[in-house]
């Protein structure tokens, strides 16, 4: 129930797009939970109809919920998705949940577009 103590208010979720040697990068910050997805879904759906690879720079994400697997999963399916940077707790829930074994996740942008 909205005001609950134990509730998380969402922070949202910030997009940046650019080009880096011809692939499409999308730097998210903050939050990526069922509230505050669509940001990064409008970015990420427009960046994998466009362009075969796509990288997802993970570094800034500080809470990331089952949306936001779902959300790479279907990007994974139309372009090939490579994260990049991913925080501890975030990388946590792709081992939980074998995420890790379905995308490629590496250390950095560069080596992401070079992949």
């Amino acid at each position: 129930m909205p005001g609950d103590p134990g509730e998380r208010a969402s922070q949202g979720v910030g997009v940046v797009r650019y080009e880096s040697r011809g692939t499409c990068v999308i730097a998210a910050r903050g939050d990526c939970d069922l509230h505050s997805i669509t940001p990064l879904a409008t970015a990420l759906k427009a960046a994998s109809e466009e362009h075969s690879k796509v990288v997802l720079d993970a570094s800034g994400i500080t809470f990331a919920d089952s949306a936001f697997l779902n959300l790479l999963i279907l990007t994974h399916r139309t372009a090939a998705l490579r994260l990049v940077a991913p925080s501890p707790q975030v990388r946590r829930l792709f081992e939980i949940t074998g995420v890790d074994t379905l995308l490629e996740i590496l250390d950095t942008v560069e080596e992401a577009v070079v992949s």
